[in-house]
């Protein structure tokens, strides 16, 4: 997979691309990260991005110009275009499952007040990682880079992500190491003796409990789904 992201802080992806799963994917060919600063692409002068906007109001907005161009110089066939946004669509586990199965994605961070609105007509999917407003798109867009890249075949074992929390609307179970007693804290005995089919339905069981004490929410979506 190949993910283009538009930025304009591109040295804020450093550590993230240089450390740990997503580095060792980049170095596999799993996946390709490529920065580009859009602030290339501005026409002016002083390749300014944003400037007031029409009709007044606080802040800065994003110009088309930059951002379109920067979309249309890496975009092709296969590119799925996202643009990062608190209006956009709530960003799930199952969107992260939808999304690894696209050869080329390109994530625009926003920044400032917002987008012009025209570029909206240049993208294919608006997504938000909460409801709430950070200061620009670049952790939203570390977020879906590492929530796919993990996804992709090869990255990591797939028992070690097919019973995450969130997978079939449900939070993951409770597990535990050594030692088996910790300051009279013990370990459920279920998990010690071996027998991998009560082991199973445990682990199921205890999901189920703890999204029902938790993310009850969770099992209403999920009974949706079951329609």
């Amino acid at each position: 997979m190949r993910i283009d992201i538009l930025t304009l802080f591109p040295k804020m992806f450093e550590g993230f691309m240089n450390e740990s799963i997503i580095k060792r994917a980049i170095e596999n060919k799993l996946v390709e990260i490529n920065l580009i600063d859009f602030r290339e692409f501005s026409s002016l002068k002083h390749k300014e991005v944003d400037d007031t906007p029409y009709g007044g109001g606080a802040g800065m907005v994003l110009m088309c110009e930059p951002i379109v161009k920067a979309i249309e110089s890496v975009k092709d066939e296969d590119s799925l275009v996202i643009l990062t946004t608190p209006q956009g669509k709530t960003y799930k586990q199952s969107t992260a499952h939808e999304l690894k199965k696209y050869k080329h994605l390109i994530i625009v961070c926003g920044h400032y007040e917002g987008y012009d609105e025209r570029i909206r007509n240049f993208v294919d999917l608006e997504l938000s990682i909460g409801d709430y407003v950070l200061t620009g798109g670049e952790i939203p867009a570390m977020v879906i880079c590492d929530s796919v890249t993990r996804l992709i075949d090869g990255v990591i074992k797939r028992d070690s992500y097919i019973d995450d929390s969130f997978t079939d609307n449900l939070l993951d179970y409770p597990t535990y190491t050594k030692p088996a007693d910790f300051r009279g804290l013990k370990v459920p005995e279920v998990l010690i003796n071996g027998n991998h089919k009560l082991i199973e339905e445990y682990r199921k069981e205890e999901q189920r409990k703890r999204t029902e004490e938790r993310r009850p929410d969770l099992l209403g979506d999920k009974d949706e789904n079951d329609k």
